[in-house]
């Protein structure tokens, strides 16, 4: 096997959940499929003390893997993040000189507009993974302006990193018509990648822990749990809409478990707004570690993704873990594969709109799945992870990539 040395680009912060949890599991199978690959790891960095690593403590922890880190502080789009990028570019330039780098690897197209550059000057390989729609995704949810520079600039670059690239790794296979159909580029060395789930962290041996759900004032309880934020590119009043008709389904019976950074007060504001009494939703912010113990209490997941057209292609995290798990899961149609997937093997509710009568039927579908034998659901349920979740399917894809 000959030594690759490859730069790994990303838009994210290395305590950010993309990082711990997608990027460097994906990065420990690159080594594994072949050791001599050298690998040096790009992050953005929010806050200046997770940028000064003073103690090494970061650095250190990334060696044991044979990773190296570079971290550079986060400035958002603008004239200061379009300085960061150029003094982050001639940096990132001599790096790649002096580590003799053959393979830019850039985690989602945001960062694959650098690694274009980058890889254009340098003649390096480019190869873009979690490949997915951004440009669009920002003006279909609202943070960006079709006719704005923003939305203009990163399209034209995703455009530009399509063409360029020697290889792309999409989360679904409809990527390769969307490239096709918006950037006129037919790919040629194409996979697919969904966003895989630890099967060991979130095994099938972990029970409903009783002294948490006794301490959570849980028990007896039929629990929707929720791992995520409200709002930006996912569903917020429509959530908190469908958790009123559960609360009409499932009356006191009812309660929502969700593992989250939003406050009490935030919680609240959106209670008062819905309508909803605040005590039946129980907010936590756990480290990702401790997510299984927490996720098993419920017994079905939500994955509000907002349905916009680019979601087509987007590869929600969440539903792994809830499958690994054996939970059924509510979520709107047409996102990623899931919608069909779970429509499929009648493994929960679709939404085929964000209407109240929506709600109470996927709530009943809900509730007729309850209602059979609790083990047979959970068995059936957690083999969609197994089949479309499961880390092997990395292993193949950076096998065949990387191994050579």
């Amino acid at each position: 096997m000959t030594q690759q040395n490859i730069l790994v680009l990303t838009y994210w912060s290395y305590p950010d959940a993309l990082i711990q949890t997608y990027t460097l599991p994906y990065l420990r199978i690159i080594k594994k499929v072949n050791d001599r690959n050298s690998l040096t790891l790009v992050t953005l960095e929010k806050s200046k003390h997770v940028l000064q690593d003073s103690d090494n403590k970061i650095k250190r922890r990334l060696a044991t893997d044979k990773i190296d880190w570079q971290p550079y502080l986060y400035k958002p789009f603008g004239w200061r993040g379009l300085l960061m990028w150029l003094s982050a570019g001639f940096s990132l330039l001599r790096l790649i000189r002096k580590k003799k780098i053959h393979v830019i690897h850039c985690f989602c197209t945001p960062p694959g507009a650098i690694g274009y550059i980058l890889s254009k000057i340098t003649n390096c390989k480019l190869i873009l993974d979690s490949y997915e729609p951004h440009a669009e995704a920002m003006v279909e949810n609202g943070t960006w302006k079709k006719n704005g520079v923003a939305f203009k600039l990163l399209f034209a670059l995703e455009k530009l990193q399509t063409k360029r690239a020697t290889t792309i790794i999409a989360a679904t296979s409809g990527m390769h018509q969307y490239a096709q159909q918006k950037y006129g580029v037919a790919i040629s060395d194409y996979h697919v990648k969904p966003a895989c789930v630890d099967l060991n962290l979130f095994s099938a041996d972990i029970l409903k822990d009783e002294a948490l759900l006794t301490e959570l004032n849980l028990s007896g309880k039929i629990i929707c749990v929720y791992a995520g934020k409200l709002g930006g590119i996912y569903l917020r009043e429509e959530v908190l809409a469908f958790f009123k008709a559960a609360t009409k389904q499932w009356g006191d019976l009812f309660r929502v478990l969700m593992l989250t950074n939003h406050t009490q007060q935030e919680i609240e504001l959106d209670c008062a707004k819905a309508g909803l009494d605040p005590q039946i939703i129980i907010t936590r912010f756990v480290a990702h570690k401790d997510v299984p113990r927490y996720m098993a209490l419920g017994h079905f997941g939500i994955t509000p993704v907002k349905p916009v057209p680019t979601k087509k292609y987007c590869t929600p995290i969440k539903d792994g873990e809830y499958w690994a798990l054996g939970l059924p899961v509510v979520i709107p149609a047409h996102i990623s594969d899931d919608s069909d997937i779970i429509l499929q093997h009648r493994a929960g509710a679709v939404l085929n709109a964000l209407t109240q009568s929506e709600y109470e039927r996927a709530l009943i579908e809900i509730d007729t799945i309850l209602k059979q034998p609790e083990s047979e659901t959970k068995s059936r349920i957690r083999n969609l992870a197994i089949t479309y979740r499961n880390f092997q399917i990395a292993h193949q894809v950076y096998g065949t990539i990387y191994s050579l």
